[in-house]
């Protein structure tokens, strides 16, 4: 395959030396090249517009945003371009919450070079990604297995929702979340109080700390 065939690939990633290290074990593959990076939200929308690349691979947490906006607004404005995402946020919940943003596979940035690889060219090719382990617990849950259909209450959170609790466990408080997100105080006050009541919270102390711990976790996998 020569150089104008191979797949275009844009890195989302806010931590350059990680866009660097992407780079150097995409750009050695025969089939692959790395056409742009990106480490903001804004960056990656012009980007995306200027390069057109064939895949995006995203980082959930962005600088400057939930890597997840980065998804939403790539399948709703160009439709064609492919989205990998690649995080430290555990699986389990974050998978599901990519997928339905629109992204076509999620992997873990603990995973093997050669994993990575594979989840690249399965997306590329037409296909989703997902962990093997992962996409057997949904297939049972999907079958009606009645253990692996036990969800955890936080499953329930509506993707901002799950941004906003990832950033509250950072220790952001409630106007520090608004500007991040671009939401009013009243907004985010809002999606708080749905989350606490999700969760079965009896006040913000609870929910703080909830966060705190919910954060180091899955940050760190199931």
């Amino acid at each position: 395959m020569n150089a104008a065939e191979k797949a275009r690939i844009l890195l989302i990633d806010d931590h350059p030396v990680v866009r660097h290290g992407l780079r150097q074990l995409i750009d050695i593959e025969y089939d692959l090249e790395v056409c742009g990076e990106a480490g903001t939200l804004q960056e990656s929308l012009a980007a995306i517009q200027e390069l057109s690349p064939d895949l995006a691979i995203v980082d959930v947490a962005l600088g400057d945003s939930d890597g997840l906006e980065v998804v939403r607004q790539c399948r709703a404005r160009w439709p064609d371009i492919l989205v990998l995402v690649l995080s430290m946020m555990g699986e389990r919940l974050h998978a599901e919450h990519a997928l339905r943003a629109g992204a076509h596979g999620y992997i873990m940035k603990q995973e093997a070079p050669e994993v990575l690889l594979t989840a690249i060219r399965r997306v590329l090719g037409g296909g989703v990604y997902i962990n093997p382990d992962l996409q057997d617990r949904w297939l049972q849950r999907a079958i009606g297995n009645q253990h692996a259909a036990l969800e955890l209450p936080i499953t329930s959170l509506t993707d901002r929702e799950l941004t906003v609790l990832r950033l509250i466990g950072q220790g952001l408080s409630t106007r520090r979340v608004a500007e991040e997100l671009s939401l009013s105080v009243k907004t985010v006050e809002t999606h708080r109080d749905n989350v606490r009541q999700k969760l079965v919270l009896e006040n913000s102390a609870e929910l703080i700390r909830y966060a705190a711990l919910w954060s180091n976790r899955s940050a760190g996998g199931d």
